[in-house]
């Protein structure tokens, strides 16, 4: 019996039973005060508190069994050399919820983010990967300086290969920075309507770290580095607004009425704008002429889209519709005339034949 007692009350045994039962209590109580921590933090009326304790949920379990490691390792009898490994072990355990903590808290706020700015909706990835790669970063160094392990000598190492990475990853690394500059500057963002000045055309569908996807109208998609979408001129029809002006360039003969070929290109102009989708309903189209051109006097139709690929079928019924009324109406769009200056002489010779023999 007394053998039985003394195994009973050995630290070997008391130790991981006491480890177990804090565990077990201390995960109770923390249940419940995380419980009403969560309560708490939905009726307030900012979310940051909620992202907050969202991100405390898996380092609290860590701080748990460590404060019952910390107590397992009082209570048991180890080595000078299992006592030190044990506790380099605890702090380990402590920077891992510390790094959890802030990788789940930044994972958050992206996401909390990307629900109210478009261009982060799909591109956050890149802003996450760049920080959670610093954080694991720092995190290893503080855990070999705690180790003992002296972090001078590698950093000057980091600082040297991280050059010879650079020299060796050049194009990949211009086009991840040239991605975040798209993320911070949003000279585009996804579901606008762009084109690049090397012809390319569509809808930005996808801005990643290393490329932008643009899906054209069709229907294909072409992927562009971002390094080329920095470099390029890019006309963003949905910049500063998505609605815009529709130019149609027509002609008219030198004997028209200007005032009526000014009317009927209005009515008909109006009545595209009323009629077909995408035209702006309320937008009064207008002309202006510019040229005396060879055969014709030619003006400018300005219509108003609602986006740019609107254009397409406004342009294409306002020609149909125009030709039409035009006809209706006695107005002649010339076809183009060359006029010959041919002295009376040659006139006479070419009329005789010309050279005979």
């Amino acid at each position: 019996m007394p053998d039985l007692l003394s195994d009973l009350t050995s630290p070997w045994v008391v130790g991981p039973l006491v480890f177990v039962a804090w565990c077990i209590g201390l995960s109770i109580v923390m249940r419940i005060l995380y419980g009403r921590l969560h309560h708490l933090a939905l009726r307030t009326a900012t979310d940051i508190d909620d992202v907050i304790v969202g991100a405390l949920r898996v380092p609290v379990v860590l701080v748990i069994l460590v404060t019952g490691g910390l107590i397992l390792g009082r209570i048991m009898p180890l080595s000078p050399e299992w006592d030190r490994a044990f506790s380099l072990g605890v702090r380990i355990v402590v920077i891992l919820a510390g790094v959890l903590f802030v990788d789940g808290l930044i994972k958050a706020l992206l996401q909390r983010a990307s629900r109210k700015a478009t261009y982060l909706r799909t591109s956050s990835g890149i802003v996450q990967t760049a920080v959670r790669g610093v954080i694991i970063l720092i995190a290893l160094l503080i855990v070999l300086d705690t180790a003992g392990v002296s972090i001078t000598p590698l950093v000057a190492s980091l600082g040297v290969g991280s050059l010879a990475v650079a020299l060796a990853l050049q194009s990949p690394l211009a086009n991840f920075f040239a991605g975040i500059q798209i993320l911070a500057d949003r000279p585009i963002e996804v579901s606008q309507y762009i084109r690049l000045d090397t012809g390319e055309e569509g809808y930005v569908n996808k801005i990643g770290w290393r490329s932008t996807t643009i899906r054209v109208l069709p229907n294909n998609l072409v992927i562009v580095p971002n390094s080329r979408i920095m470099d390029a001129i890019i006309t963003n029809y949905y910049l500063p607004e998505r609605d815009l002006s529709i130019l149609i360039q027509v002609g008219v003969h030198y004997d028209s009425d200007l005032d009526h070929v000014e009317k009927v290109t209005c009515e008909v102009a109006k009545e595209v704008l009323q009629q077909i989708e995408g035209g702006k309903k309320d937008f009064e189209p207008f002309i202006r002429y510019h040229t005396f051109g060879d055969s014709s006097i030619n003006f400018t139709v300005i219509l108003r889209a609602e986006e740019f690929v609107n254009g397409y079928l406004l342009k294409h019924e306002f020609v149909k519709r125009l030709h039409k009324r035009f006809k209706q109406e006695s107005i002649i769009i010339p076809f183009p005339i060359r006029t010959l200056d041919i002295n009376k002489e040659d006139l006479v010779f070419l009329k005789q034949g010309g050279p005979t023999g």
